[in-house]
Parts: structure tokens; sequence; C-alpha cells
């Protein structure tokens, strides 16, 4: 997707520039391997790259990857690939909205160093649980198909 977009932060409009290149090719990866690992899975839904998902009246965000109870319709895991160009605002200014709205999972995934944040809420807001580098595999217990090695994730497109 190399669309400019909109997000809506407590009613005010910010427009936002599309990322390619490697942005784009981590983003599909990481799609890929959520779809593969939700097949069949019936109470979660993902949603396509930077789809629109309200927090809350006046705030509506486009995640890289969002993730949705299919009971409620809210957003259960987000995952923000960090633009170079654009990085505090995945950083700082979403990380602080997700947290505000209490979405319980959220990976930050960063290109530029090739790792991932993964962070759980709490009753104190979102805690980093772990960074994953390297070898590592990336898995969520609530996902148990979810595997996803991180150099795998980094890599460049097979073609």
């Amino acid at each position: 997707m190399s669309l400019d977009y909109e997000e809506i932060i407590e009613g005010v409009s910010v427009l936002r520039r599309a990322s390619a290149g490697r942005h784009e090719e981590v983003c599909e990866a990481l799609h890929a391997a959520f779809a593969t690992a939700l097949a069949g899975v019936t109470v979660a839904r993902l949603l396509e790259p930077r789809s629109i998902v309200q927090l809350s009246p006046g705030t509506l965000v486009r995640p890289d990857l969002a993730l949705v109870t299919v009971a409620t319709g809210k957003l259960w895991l987000a995952a923000e690939v960090v633009s170079s160009t654009d990085h505090r605002w995945d950083t700082v200014t979403k990380k602080e909205l997700y947290e505000n709205f209490a979405v319980p999972r959220l990976w930050m995934v960063d290109p530029r160093y090739d790792n991932v944040e993964v962070y759980h809420g709490s009753p104190h807001g979102l805690a980093l649980q772990h960074i994953y580098a390297g070898r590592e595999v990336l898995a969520e217990k609530l996902l148990p198909a979810l595997s996803l090695a991180v150099a795998q994730l980094f890599a460049p497109p097979a073609g």
C-alpha cells in the first residue's frame, strides 16, 4: 500500500505519508505470518493493512497490522512497522494512544534495527515483555500457531 492516508487523533486530522520499500516488505511478511497462523481461528480477525480502527469516537488510527476480536470488534493486537522517516509518530504518539485505550498487545516492528518490541497491557499501561532480534522466534501464547523467526521477518523477499 503506497497511498497517503489520514488518522484522526482526538478530532484532529493528521495526514500520514505512506512508506515504501523495506517498510512495506516487512508489513507484507508480518501479515502473511498472521494470516497463516489465524487459519481456522474464529475468535479473532486480521484486518487489511492500515484498516481504520476506532479507539474512541474522535480517534481513528490505521495500524500496519490490526487483529480484532470477533465478539466485540475491538482491537486486540496492533503492530506498527516503524518508519525511518516518521518514527516518533509510531514509537511515541501511537504507542501512547494504544496505552491510553488499553489495547492488550502492541508490537513495534523496527526495520531500522531488525527487532520487534512486544508490549502487553497491564493495570499500569503497556509493559515491555521482550525485544526480539536475530534468531529469536516471535510467538504469542494466545495464538499458538503463530511462530515467526525475526530473521525471516526482516529478510528480503524471495524472487
